[in-house]
Parts: C-alpha cells; sequence; structure tokens
C-alpha cells in the first residue's frame, strides 16, 4: 500500500507521541501503534502518561494525556527523549508538548479544536498555527481530522457525537501510513473488542482508520514516509508485556515454581491496581485474591495467609507502605515470607499518582519503628518485573521473611517485547518448611543462612505461638534485654546472609576506568543506553544497574574502588548516594532528577561527558 511519489526514509529508530484530552483515546491508539510495530517485527519501549488529575477539565493543559514510543531495528532501552513526531489534537495538547518536539519534526495537527474557547483554555492568545514558524520549524501537516471522521462516517446511523469520538483512529490510520506501519493488528483489536457487542462501533473505528490511511496516500500532505526494519531477536515466542502483566506472571510462576497457592491481597491505589486486576483473573492456577478495605487490612490478610502457608504478596504505592509499615513489622518479627511490592510514584503524600520517580528506597530501607532491615529487590525493565518477582519470592522463602520488591510506574505501565520463557526451564523454589518428624523449636536457625524453618498450623508436635512480643528461641515471650539484641542482632544477620546466594555483579563495559554509572531500578535503560553510547565513542565509561539493594552485592565496595569517579542518577534527590556513601565510604556524584518523568539518554550523556 505505496505510492511512488512519496519518498522513503529508512530509520533506525523513530519515537512518536500522541497527545489530546484524557478523553481523546490518546493511550487505545498508543497502543495500537505499539502493537503494529511489534507485528512487524520492532523492538520497542513505550512510556504512557496520564494527567495527574483524575477530572482535569477538558482542552486545559492540566488535562494532557500523552502516549510515547520508541521502535527500531535496534535494541531499544527507553521510550526515547525528544518525540521525533508528534500528533496533537488540541491546542492544550501542542502547547504542553511541542517543546520537545525535535527540530524539523513531523507535526500532525487536529486543525478543527484550534477554535477561540480552546486556543483561551490552552492559554494562546493567537492561533499558533497561524504562524509562520510552525511550519518553518516543522514538517506541518494540518488535517480536519474531526471533520474528515464525519465524512467517513457520512451513511452511519451514530449519533454525532459518537462519530467525532472515532477521530483518535483516523489520526492512528494517518500516522500508520506515514510511518508504514500494518493496519492488520488494529483491524484485529477492533474486531475482538467490538465486534460482537457492539459491531457498530467496531465497524465505524475501523472505516475511520482505513480512511486516515487512505487520506494518506491520496494527498501525500506528508512528504516524507520513514520505514523501519525488523529487529534481529533471539528465536522464541514474543508478546508485549508491561511491568505490572509481568509482575503478575512472575508472582504465578513462583507460586507455581514453589508448590504453593498463591494469597494477593491488595487495596487498589494507582499505580498498583492493576496488579490485583490481573491476578483476580487468574483463578485456574489457584491464584486467590482479596480487595481489602485498607492498606493495612490488605497486608493483615496476607500474613495470615503466610502464616497458613500460601505465598503471600500484597501491592501498593508510597503511601500505602507507610500504612503497612506497623504489620511489616509484625510479619518481619515473626519472620514469615511475603512479598510486598510498591509500585512507586511520585511523592509524598497524594503526591503525582500518574507519574514515576525512585522516592521510596529509604522507607523501604528504614521505613519501620525499631531496628528491622528487610530485603530488598528492585526490578530493572518492564519485562524483568517478572523475573524480579521470583527473585523476590525465592529469598522469602527461602529465608523466610518479608522481602520488599521496588518497581515504578514508568515500568509498571510502559511496554516492550518479552520473550515469553520456557516454564519448564524455569529452577524450583525451594520452601524452607520443617520436616513433620524433625524435634521443632520455632527460633532454631540454620547456622549458615540463619532462617529459621517454618511449621504449619495443625501439624503434630510441631504446635508454637508467634505474635508481636519478642520471643526466646523455643518461642515463649521474653522480657530478657540481652535476649532481646540477641533475636535483633540475628534478624539483621540473615538479611545480611542473602547476599552469600546472590550472583556477581553484572558491569556493563570494562571492569575498571575513568567513570562507573551506578543506578537501580528503572533508571537501567537510560543508563544503558548513555552508556553504550559514549562506549562506542571510546569513553571510558561503564555501569552497574542494581537489582538487589540490600543486601547490597558482596563485591560492589571493590568494583567501586576499580574507578575514578562514580555516578549515580535517581529520580529522587540522592537515596542510594546516601546509602553507599555511609556502607562503602567512597565519595560519589549524585545526578538527581524529581520532575515525574524518566531521566532522558541526552540527559545522562551530557552528564557523563561532564565527568570525563
Amino acid at each position: 500500500m505505496t505510492t511512488t511519489s512519496t519518498k522513503f526514509e529508512e530509520k533506525e529508530a523513530i519515537v512518536v507521541r500522541f497527545a489530546g484530552d484524557s478523553g481523546d483515546g490518546m493511550q487505545t491508539v498508543g497502543e495500537q501503534f505499539t502493537d503494529s510495530s511489534a507485528f512487524a517485527g520492532n523492538d520497542l519501549a513505550t512510556l504512557p502518561d496520564f494527567p495527574a488529575e483524575i477530572r482535569a477539565p477538558a482542552g486545559t493543559l492540566p488535562g494532557v494525556s500523552g502516549f510515547q514510543l520508541q521502535f527500531g531495528s535496534r535494541q531499544i532501552h527507553t521510550p526515547g527523549d525528544a518525540p521525533d513526531a508528534l500528533v496533537a489534537m488540541n491546542p492544550a495538547a501542542l502547547k504542553v508538548n511541542l517543546g520537545e518536539l525535535v527540530p524539523g519534526g513531523l507535526l500532525i495537527v487536529n486543525t478543527e479544536a484550534f477554535k477561540k474557547a480552546n486556543l483561551k483554555k490552552a492559554g494562546y492568545e493567537t492561533d499558533p498555527l497561524e504562524d509562520e514558524a510552525l511550519a518553518r520549524d516543522y514538517k506541518l501537516v494540518k488535517i480536519n481530522i474531526t471533520e474528515m471522521t464525519k465524512e467517513a462516517l457520512a451513511d452511519s446511523d451514530m449519533k454525532p457525537s459518537d462519530k467525532v469520538r472515532c477521530k483518535n483512529f483516523f489520526a492512528l490510520g494517518f500516522t500508520y501510513w506515514v510511518y508504514d506501519r500494518p493496519l492488520e493488528p488494529t483491524v484485529n483489536f477492533l474486531d475482538a473488542k467490538w465486534g460482537k457487542r457492539l459491531p457498530t462501533v467496531a465497524e465505524a473505528n475501523i472505516k475511520v482508520l482505513k480512511a486516515g490511511y487512505y487520506f494518506g496516500e491520496t494527498t501525500e500532505l506528508a512528504q516524507n514516509r520513514y520505514q523501519v526494519s525488523r529487529a534481529e531477536t533471539a528465536p522464541g515466542t514474543y508478546r508485549k508485556i508491561n511491568g505490572n502483566d509481568a509482575l503478575v506472571y512472575g508472582l504465578i510462576s513462583a507460586s507455581q515454581s514453589a508448590g504453593k497457592e498463591l494469597l494477593f491481597s491488595g487495596y487498589p491505589i494507582t499505580p498498583a491496581s492493576s496488579i490485583l486486576e490481573g491476578l483476580a483473573a487468574q483463578k485456574h492456577f489457584g491464584v486467590k485474591t482479596v480487595q481489602a478495605e485498607d492498606e493495612i487490612a490488605a497486608i493483615g490478610v496476607a500474613l495470615g495467609a503466610s502464616f497458613a502457608g500460601d505465598l503471600a504478596v500484597t501491592a501498593t504505592s508510597g503511601p500505602g507502605m507507610c500504612l503497612k509499615s506497623e504489620f511489616m513489622g509484625l510479619t518481619a518479627i515473626t519472620e514469615l515470607p511475603m512479598i510486598i511490592c510498591d509500585i512507586q510514584r511520585g511523592g509524598p503524600s497524594t503526591g503525582l499518582p500518574t507519574k514515576t520517580e525512585q522516592g521510596d528506597l529509604l522507607q523501604s530501607y528504614f521505613g519501620r519503628h525499631g531496628d528491622l532491615p528487610l530485603p530488598i529487590v528492585a526490578s530493572t525493565s518492564p519485562s524483568d518485573c517478572f523475573f524480579a518477582a521470583r527473585e523476590a519470592a525465592r529469598i522469602a522463602l527461602a529465608y523466610n521473611t518479608p522481602v520488599i520488591l521496588l518497581s515504578e510506574l514508568y515500568l509498571a505501565i510502559g511496554s516492550e517485547p518479552w520473550r515469553i520463557p520456557d516454564i519448564s526451564s524455569l529452577p524450583s523454589i525451594e520452601s524452607n518448611v520443617a520436616d513433620p518428624e524433625e524435634d521443632y523449636v520455632i527460633y532454631r536457625r540454620d547456622p549458615e543462612t540463619l532462617a529459621r524453618k517454618l511449621a504449619f498450623p495443625g501439624t503434630p508436635g510441631q504446635e508454637h505461638r508467634v505474635g508481636g512480643l519478642e520471643k526466646d528461641e523455643s518461642g515463649g515471650v521474653s522480657y530478657d534485654p540481652a535476649n532481646h539484641e540477641k533475636m535483633t542482632r540475628l534478624r539483621t544477620e540473615k538479611v545480611d546472609a542473602i547476599a552469600k546466594s546472590l550472583p556477581p555483579t553484572e558491569i556493563n563495559g570494562d571492569d575498571s576506568g575513568q567513570l562507573l554509572v551506578l543506578g537501580w531500578g528503572g533508571t537501567y535503560g537510560a543508563i544503558t543506553s548513555a552508556v553504550n553510547r559514549l562506549q562506542s565513542e571510546g569513553f571510558s565509561v561503564s555501569s552497574v544497574v542494581l537489582r538487589h539493594l540490600n543486601p547490597m552485592p558482596l563485591d560492589l565496595g571493590d568494583i567501586l574502588n576499580r574507578f575514578e569517579k562514580i555516578l549515580i542518577p535517581e529520580l529522587n534527590l540522592g537515596q542510594l548516594q546516601l546509602l553507599v556513601q555511609a556502607k562503602f565510604l567512597r565519595e560519589t556524584i549524585g545526578f538527581h532528577k524529581v520532575q515525574g518523568r524518566p531521566f532522558t539518554v541526552a540527559e545522562l550523556v551530557s552528564k557523563i561527558q561532564e565527568l570525563l
């Protein structure tokens, strides 16, 4: 479906951003563009961007919703920095996003929306589409998308207002034409979603999608078209996955590998709610879900399930972690396995619920009364959430301890292709459970791991008492000062002992040199992309992105000492930097961003070059 007069330009990678009101379907078209690019064989990464206010007024700057993706013929680690193309459905979307569009980038606008009232809401005194500078600085394509949608559906019996709601698919179809994307995945999506229940809706959107595509082909408003070749990928079965979905499957696979039923108890909170929704749909795997009345009840139910022998999980974000802290202490002092997922968002308090941040690391370390360290695992990419969930389960069940699993909104809702693992090849996960025939002493510990063994209620001869009061080895309540200190030290040393089970730290680049970029969690993509780019240009720079934050890897101190400078980029004001400097007494350089957005590769490249 190509024309001979329009030029095709081959690109290694392209960044596209869709933007409009939250009701304009930008997330839908973004997801469909993602699916189409995956169908075409490209590697990709996405970043949905929702308004922080749930009901921000239409047409206003706070109400702009966006979706950005980068797709390419090479490995893609981030959704990209500045977009190469911007689809702006109204003046507010243009104003919020135009400053990030690359010079000379493609700008597609819906002219129908640029009326006086909308211009005023967006803070424009005059119509920006009449400014010659816009056409001079960008490849401006002005389309009355609303009117074209109505014309495409002129024969439809739908209400005029319902016809207008299809306009996002016209914009999508035109963008498909520009970037030579296949229509098939979107047509299949619309058929599957609406075909049986509301066939008129499905037919209308498909018709509008094709109208947008053929509008591009017949008018050739965009003089340049772009192609991106297939990416080289390892053989296997792939699917698109976001971080929360990967977490769901990781938790289920961990329960299967451990031979345990999974109990998830949670309270709805952005951006963790979809974990509860995803697990609730998987009851055929023996998954049990509870929507609790509050955060405290949620972790309380999980604690009871752990005591009964389930793989117990709860999930929340930063504000919920605050509320769960007392029960986290109870779970730790009773030494029961549990996974506590914290999907970090902009904080504190209500904060920025739809924006990303790495603000909960210190809370995870110290956010409980008493001396009570807990293991902390952080996922590094959307698909890595699967493996991070399994690792959290391994630690929880082997050491009988609650484990904090940190993710971030950027990972939770961002997508990438995922090679589905061969389930039979995944290692089993062992539970540290007492033999029913052995003489059971509740707080007798393995001399290597310092972990106690679990005994489940109803096991003859293994009756015991648990609770928040300090116990001695036999499980009796103890007010002996020396015993309290002994048990506090043992619980701390147990967490420290986990480090002996961790693999050697992977270094991206040389194992010594001028500069090491040290990060954790979702900074992985931007750090890796920036470091790889500078390595290809001959710079002496390497990177390490930590998955295990407590305990840290045993070899980390030695690695740090082999580099002249240490740069630690974080989406906070220097939390990992504080911990690393305290633990290793090594001066580091912090690079901090707290804007509700992930690092761009350009930001990191510039900072690294400044230090070299």
